[in-house]
């Protein structure tokens, strides 16, 4: 029992610091696959989803247009390989036929152009799609209502800067109740700039209106932190952040967008100490989880790696050249076990 013991406490120890969403964002699976592309782990061909299973994750994060590559049918059918691997889904709606970002939220095509048509358009449309999923026997577990809507989204309509942030509440309370009145899935809020508690204030600080969104309706708050794009996107400024979140708004938190590069030249990192190598993926992601650990009340609970099988797009829209846990001919890197470290 005594040589026993030790061995028990360190095992407990791991548990309880492990965090609850072990995540990858895979959209571009399927986009790979069809490119002629094969996954291999150990020199074996393996289905993606089963690979980074296999090496710790346990959600998959799965991107919505509303019209295009990502379209609905297209993520319906990632869904089944997603659920049949036995992972968590989160479905992450862009509410526009393109990507969503803080510098591109406009207004599906053929959608109302004002804010009472808008209210009742995502409505249906949020409700369509939890539908649609339930109906194929993949329901949605997350449902992320927008992406890095630190601006707002469908714009001009919904845009902060425009038109105050009033309108916001209004769609994410309708999107929200047309989800809620076919299915239960967690409600996620995402926002950039995760290192940025000013920003992240702004936004959770006014968005819960008496009569629009409230509190109560939103789960999981989650935010993108990348080391590519802000100087000022380090860890001890996640660090300041995410505890303020987490002591303000009481709601649990995940990164939902990260990556590290394991090739890089002639952009600064945010964190330097940090290799550029596969390595380094591990240190960066072992940095994250222990920033989430060390949250409040047990807030912090998952890291969702963007994109890390993107072959034909390596460099995840960054200035870095390859940010992937898998080389160009689809084997895996040392660093696919980084799901085991989170």
């Amino acid at each position: 029992m005594l040589v026993v013991l030790p061995f028990l406490l360190i095992s407990f120890s791991w548990l309880a610091s492990a965090l609850t969403y072990k995540a990858a964002d895979i959209s571009s699976l399927v986009v790979v696959e069809n490119a002629g592309i094969k996954y291999t782990d150990g020199g074996k061909v393996t289905p993606f989803e089963t690979i980074i299973r296999n090496h710790g994750a346990n959600t998959v994060r799965v991107r919505i247009w509303t019209a295009g590559q990502y379209n609905l049918q297209y993520g319906l059918a990632l869904a089944k390989r997603v659920k049949a691997a036995g992972l968590t889904l989160v479905v992450d709606l862009h509410y526009s036929d393109t990507w969503a970002d803080p510098g591109h939220q406009s207004i599906p095509s053929g959608w109302p152009q004002d804010l009472a048509g808008l209210n009742t358009q995502i409505w249906t449309y949020t409700q369509s799609v939890v539908q649609s999923f339930a109906n194929q026997g993949t329901p949605i577990d997350i449902l992320q209502v927008g992406n890095e809507i630190n601006n707002g989204f469908l714009w001009p309509v919904g845009a902060i800067s425009s038109n105050g942030i009033n309108p916001v509440s209004q769609l994410l309370h309708s999107a929200i109740n047309g989800a809620k009145s076919v299915g239960n899935p967690k409600i996620l809020i995402h926002l950039a700039n995760g290192w940025d508690w000013s920003g992240l204030d702004s936004f959770f600080g006014k968005v819960f209106i008496p009569g629009a969104l409230s509190a109560d309706q939103v789960d999981i708050i989650g935010v993108s932190f990348y080391p590519f794009y802000d100087a000022g996107a380090t860890l001890a400024a996640l660090k300041s952040s995410l505890t303020n979140l987490a002591n303000t708004f009481k709601k649990p938190i995940v990164v939902a967008e990260t990556d590290w590069p394991v090739s890089c030249s002639g952009v600064h990192l945010t964190e330097p100490s940090v290799a550029v190598s596969t390595s380094g993926q591990e240190t960066w992601i072992t940095d994250i989880k222990n920033v989430l650990t060390a949250l409040p009340n047990g807030l912090g609970q998952g890291i969702f790696y963007w994109e890390p099988g993107w072959i034909g797009n390596a460099n995840l829209g960054s200035g870095c050249s390859d940010n992937l846990l898998v080389a160009s001919n689809g084997a895996t890197r040392d660093s696919i076990n980084i799901f085991s470290l989170m």
